[in-house]
């Protein structure tokens, strides 16, 4: 048996998912489809408006044989972090390939930029350099990207993808990196069509705004119990005011800690928060992974610690994904936990801390923690 490897969010799971998915099986009809998913938290610094198990359900539902959880210290980070945490998972999976979404559907424009990145010298000097000139990092990158390379890459399936490749040759991973051309707008914010992005079915779920003909209609019935990260904005204003020591907090650099103290003195809501902190050099994603981090308790000891992918987590799978995961058991090195008992890892441990956080007003999931994976057959034991 073979295997093509996705990572993603499914914050929530939309029409443009599924036609991913339809489209790999498409084209590797005998392969089986693991997925690397984020737990309740994401790399834009957000919670997930519905919890891992459910996403978990969706995803068997729709197509993907194997479930593997990307722990939080991957999942929340900036893109190299968060893709040398699904890559790796997805190597030691044995993954023939990694097939992700992409703006440009360029492999090999992509693979340009991602050697750039690592190998050519100048790169990190013009980054210093437009980030004194005043840019914020992503531009600095973006702008040294193009002066060796002519080429532009500012869309986020394609930097994240340039992140999936980077990983690949730093590691000299065997994994193939391949592109599905992406089809709807990224920047849509607002529902329009059929095919529209996460981000504006989040926004519409806020709204109570019908999303019936944006999403798989059988995933309807998951979506209750949701959960906005504003919700949590009086959590998050109560850390900022009696935290003596933000800077210990993961990505909370020296300086900041004041600005955010005093803007929390000031905001209202959660928005107003980030507007009364935002600077050229500070964006809004890198706000909102500071106070994720903040509300977690990730700190930068905690970073530093849990650097390295240390077990491979199993939330799900089918029968075709049992099969596959028994004919790896003996070649992969890593711990396979499919259900966590009282010998537990320290990273898996601070996983279940972020649980109860994320659960802290419906107080319904810490038990699920505990529980054995999903799975999706009628052979199950």
């Amino acid at each position: 048996m073979k295997a093509i490897g996705i990572i993603a969010e499914y914050n929530p799971f939309h029409n443009g998912h599924l036609y991913h998915l339809n489209k790999i099986k498409e084209k590797y009809k005998d392969y089986i489809i693991i997925l690397v998913m984020t737990g309740n938290f994401t790399e834009r610094g957000d919670v997930t408006i519905i919890d891992k198990w459910k996403r978990t359900e969706i995803a068997l539902k729709y197509g993907v044989d194997i479930v593997i959880e990307l722990p939080y210290p991957f999942a929340t980070q900036s893109a190299d972090y968060f893709s040398y945490g699904g890559i790796t998972i997805l190597e030691k999976m044995k993954a023939e390939r990694i097939i992700f979404g992409s703006e440009s559907d360029n492999i090999e424009d992509l693979k340009i930029i991602a050697e750039t990145q690592l190998n050519n010298p100048d790169f990190d000097k013009l980054v210093k350099t437009y980030s004194k000139l005043g840019n914020n990092y992503p531009t600095a990158i973006s702008q040294a990207i193009f002066d060796l390379t002519e080429k532009k890459v500012k869309t986020p399936n394609d930097l994240l993808g340039v992140s999936y490749i980077k990983t690949i040759l730093k590691y000299n991973y065997k994994i193939k990196p391949e592109t599905i051309k992406r089809i709807n707008n990224y920047h849509d914010e607002t529902i329009s069509k059929e095919i529209s992005s996460a981000t504006a079915i989040r926004n519409a779920l806020k709204e109570k705004i019908d999303i019936s003909a944006q999403i798989p209609k059988e995933e309807l019935k998951y979506l209750n119990d949701l959960h906005f990260i504003e919700d949590y904005f009086p959590i998050i204003k109560y850390k900022l005011l009696t935290e003596n020591n933000l800077e210990k907090y993961q990505t909370v650099d020296e300086g900041i800690d004041q600005l955010l103290k005093k803007a929390a003195i000031k905001a209202k809501n959660y928005e107003e928060l980030i507007n009364l902190v935002k600077t050229k050099r500070y964006t809004y994603n890198k706000i909102t992974r500071m106070l994720l981090h903040i509300l977690c308790n990730f700190t930068k000891e905690k970073a530093k610690k849990y650097d390295k992918i240390r077990y491979i987590r199993i939330l799900g799978l089918n029968i075709k994904g049992r099969k596959y995961l028994n004919t790896l058991k003996k070649e992969i090195e890593l711990p396979i936990i499919s259900k966590i008992l009282k010998e537990k890892d320290e990273m898996l441990e601070f996983e279940i801390e972020t649980t109860k956080i994320y659960d802290i007003y419906t107080n319904n999931l810490e038990k699920k923690e505990f529980q054995k994976l999903i799975y999706k057959g009628e052979d199950h034991d």
